[in-house]
């Protein structure tokens, strides 16, 4: 579904991800760790079409991403807050969407429902632009709009950081849901914890090379602790 051939990005001299091969299947939930400055969100970058690869390309469903814009229909993403439409309010931000992905009210309504939980009461019905709310509901409207329209593919840069435990544990189960079984998730994270508990592969990234690539298992997190202890 995802494909990955010979990417690299470099700036000036400086190389921040050289990848050779890294294929990523359909209904894949696929983990990506590393300290600061791995290239986690440069490999995400790439993979949507938001800055220039070096060498190599992308390409999803057999389209090569920097020279059609087909495969978008497939993808959504919440990378950062530039995402966000700051001067809109949650629900206008949540219908801008809805449009772009042709979601009616009536199913964007029915949709927002299983966030109750997740949003707390503190996102809907504020009166309020999203630029006014705190980083961390900033985080909670731009994952939510990621789900919006069934999307196959959906990139998630950092989703749990700036949310508090309670909602780290909802994002947690959400992303494990059966309604999200079959779908594509790729996911970066600093907390290994969450990661290994959602994704199924975990591919640890070290100064723009794959360091390792494997499936879960029952010994993963302590692999994962040792490395970035250094034992």
């Amino acid at each position: 579904m995802i494909q990955l051939n010979s990417l690299s990005k470099k700036y000036e001299e400086a190389i921040v991800l050289n990848v050779d091969k890294l294929s990523i299947d359909k209904g894949e939930h696929f983990g990506l760790v590393g300290n600061n400055g791995a290239g986690k969100t440069t490999l995400f970058s790439l993979i949507l079409d938001l800055i220039q690869a070096s060498s190599g390309n992308v390409t999803i469903n057999s389209i090569e991403v920097a020279k059609s814009e087909a495969w978008k229909k497939d993808v959504a993403a919440f990378v950062d807050d530039n995402f966000l439409i700051d001067y809109l309010t949650p629900e206008e931000y949540f219908e801008f969407i809805a449009n772009l992905r042709k979601v009616d009210s009536a199913a964007l309504n029915e949709f927002l429902q299983q966030f109750d939980a997740f949003f707390n009461g503190e996102i809907l019905d504020q009166k309020k632009y999203l630029r006014d709310f705190s980083k961390g509901n900033q985080k909670k409207v731009g994952l939510a709009a990621s789900f919006i329209g069934d999307p196959s593919i959906v990139i998630l840069d950092e989703p749990f950081a700036n949310l508090d435990p309670s909602s780290q544990i909802r994002l947690k189960s959400f992303l494990a849901s059966e309604g999200n079984k079959d779908k594509t998730l790729l996911i970066s994270s600093h907390d290994l914890n969450h990661v290994t508990d959602v994704c199924e592969r975990i591919v640890l990234l070290e100064k723009g090379n794959v360091i390792k690539d494997t499936p879960k298992s029952p010994k993963t997190l302590k692999e994962l602790e040792a490395y970035f202890s250094g034992q």
